[in-house]
C-alpha cells in the first residue's frame, strides 16, 4: 500500500466565500464538484465541503482524506491489520475511495485517481 499524500477536510457554511480564501493560501485554482447534496471543491492539500447540517455532520467524523496509488490494496491492507471497512470501495469523480476505522476509532476516506 502506497501512500501519496494527505487531504484536510474543512467543513464551511459558505463555500463561495471560502474559495478564494484558500485559492490564495494554496496558490491554486480550486476543482469543484457535488456529492450527495455537497459542495466539495478540492484546493491545494484542502478539501472544502459546505452542505446541509445533516450531511456535514456525517462528513465531520472523517479525520482526513489520504491518498493512496490503489484503493483495492489499501482495503486489503487496512484489513489485513485491523481496520474496520465502513463503506467502498465505490467510485468517485476522480477515482475510488474507502471509509475505514482505525483501531484506535479514528475514520479516514482513502482514495485513489483510477477508474
Amino acid at each position: 500500500m502506497e501512500i501519496l499524500g494527505a487531504t484536510l477536510r474543512v467543513c464551511v457554511d459558505d463555500i463561495e466565500t471560502a474559495i478564494p480564501f484558500y485559492e490564495r493560501l494554496a496558490g491554486g485554482k480550486a476543482l469543484r464538484f457535488e456529492r450527495g447534496g455537497v459542495q466539495v471543491a478540492a484546493v491545494g492539500c484542502f478539501l472544502l465541503m459546505s452542505g446541509p447540517p445533516a450531511e456535514l455532520d456525517v462528513l465531520r467524523k472523517v479525520a482526513a482524506t489520504i491518498a493512496v496509488k490503489d484503493v483495492e490494496e489499501t482495503r486489503q491492507v487496512l484489513a489485513e491489520i485491523g481496520a474496520d471497512i465502513l463503506a467502498g470501495p465505490l467510485p468517485t469523480p476522480v477515482g475510488r475511495n474507502l471509509i475505514a476505522r482505525h483501531p484506535d476509532g479514528a475514520v479516514y476516506e482513502y482514495a485513489d485517481r483510477r477508474s
